[in-house]
C-alpha cells in the first residue's frame, strides 16, 4: 500500500518521526513512499521513482536520474 508524505521547506520527508533528506527541488510537493521489503521503502514523484530509503538508517539512495534525458541509438544507415 503505498502512502504518501509531503516535502518539507527544507527538502525533507518526514517519516515515522524520522527525517530523510530528499531535496529542496520537491520542497512542498507530495512524494509516494511505498515499503518494497523490511526497512526498505520506495519513494516516487508522480510517474517517476526516485529512489529507495531504509528507515533504520534514514537514508535515501537515488536511482539513476529518472528526468535525464533519453537518447537512442543511432540506427544503422
Amino acid at each position: 500500500m503505498e502512502e504518501r508524505a509531503e516535502v518539507t521547506t527544507c527538502g525533507r520527508i518526514c517519516y515515522n518521526r524520522r527525517k530523510i533528506n530528499l531535496s529542496l527541488v520537491f520542497a512542498g510537493q507530495t512524494v509516494g513512499i511505498k515499503q518494497v521489503e523490511g526497512h526498505i521503502w520506495l519513494t516516487s514523484f508522480m510517474d517517476y521513482d526516485l529512489g529507495y530509503f531504509d528507515d533504520e538508517t534514514c537514508r535515501l539512495e537515488p536511482l539513476q536520474n529518472p528526468f535525464g534525458p533519453k537518447v537512442l541509438p543511432m540506427s544503422p544507415v
